[in-house]
């Protein structure tokens, strides 16, 4: 499996038979234009915003992309993806609505895409979810959890690998995302500081590491 960021909450992953694209982005909010990804069999969108669902981008090249955008349990072009209801706040979706988490089984590894998570997850949700290989978790806060939050939820669910999420570069429009911090501040929560970016994530079910890895990406 190949795992590239494609900025924000965007990655595509690609396996053997298949790849996935989560959370297409609408460049003109996020501030930047990445390529329009090729080759997409899937898409998941955690949930309802502009910086999280712009669909449309990946259909360009992939009009036949399978769209999924809530809970339930899917199989599509042999991928089985799990979907969990969360919300992107701390009040039950008050302030900003809904989230879905997804678990992408593919090539027999555990994706888990946390989307815009605004809270801790409850014992039930970690149950539910279970297996994690690979979690995607959004670590810039201010639109959901905080550095020190997200540690948190690494802990709970125990991935081999971490790789963060929607927190702020230099690319990013400083009109709207002025309130997300760096990555440097989750790494700091982590005990993982000093690590280099980079471009791509391959890994194999039994190239996994033992111990917790953290893994940025450019």
């Amino acid at each position: 499996m190949d795992i590239t960021y494609l900025g924000h909450a965007s990655f595509k992953i690609k396996g053997k038979s298949a790849s996935v694209v989560t959370d297409p982005f609408d460049p003109k909010v996020v501030g930047f234009t990445p390529p329009a990804p090729e080759n997409v069999d899937l898409v998941t969108v955690s949930h309802d915003h502009a910086d999280h669902n712009f669909v449309s981008r990946v259909k360009e090249k992939n009009p036949d992309a399978f769209v999924i955008s809530g809970p339930g349990e899917y199989e599509a072009r042999g991928v089985t993806v799990f979907g969990y209801g969360a919300f992107h706040d701390k009040s039950n979706g008050a302030e900003r609505g809904k989230n879905t988490i997804f678990r992408i089984v593919l090539d027999d590894i555990n994706v888990c895409h946390l989307g815009d998570l605004g809270h801790k997850l409850s014992d039930a949700l970690v149950e539910k979810i279970d297996n994690v290989d690979i979690l995607m978790v959004p670590v810039g806060g201010g639109f959901s959890l905080e550095p020190e939050v997200a540690a948190e939820v690494v802990a709970q669910l125990a991935p081999s690998i971490v790789i963060p999420m929607h927190y702020k570069t230099p690319k990013h429009n400083p009109e709207v995302f002025a309130k997300l911090a760096g990555v440097a501040e989750f790494l700091k929560a982590m005990g993982k500081e000093n690590i280099s970016p980079i471009p791509k994530l391959s890994v194999s079910k039994d190239k996994l590491p033992e111990e917790l890895q953290v893994v940025v990406l450019e």
